[in-house]
């Protein structure tokens, strides 16, 4: 399951929308709406991310977190290294390896070490 497909699963869930609701709502297939909640779906559209915010109805804070998660929730991503230090290769290559064994507490810990991410629209310094 992806970031964005869980919290689909728990939008719906908390508001009691089932699959086969939603997708006729938003026009897709209840099959695709699964397969975007788990994993089994590239990203969704932009598109597609603003029908399901509308059919949500959320707003603000809500709404730019359900378009980050979209945004972080490509199921097969691929790290381009070229220009990169040979570390830098060897971490993309060692984390490609490892990723599937790592227990959550360790998926934790090295998202902790990462450096925030930036806003998508943040402004940019001088």
């Amino acid at each position: 399951m992806t970031p964005f497909g869980q919290k689909l699963r728990d939008l719906r869930a908390a508001r009691g929308v089932t699959l086969k609701d939603m997708a006729a709502a938003l026009r897709v297939t209840p099959a695709y709406l699964s397969a975007l909640e788990h994993g089994r779906r590239g990203r969704p559209s932009w598109r597609l991310v603003q029908s399901i915010i509308g059919y949500f109805n959320v707003i603000w804070d809500e709404a730019e977190e359900i378009e980050r998660l979209a945004r972080l929730s490509h199921p097969r991503i691929v790290i381009d290294t070229a220009g990169l230090t040979p570390p830098a290769t060897e971490l993309a290559n060692r984390l490609s390896e490892q990723i599937a064994h790592l227990t959550p507490a360790e998926i934790e810990r090295l998202m902790a070490a990462l450096p925030p991410r930036p806003r998508r629209n943040a402004p940019k310094s001088s």
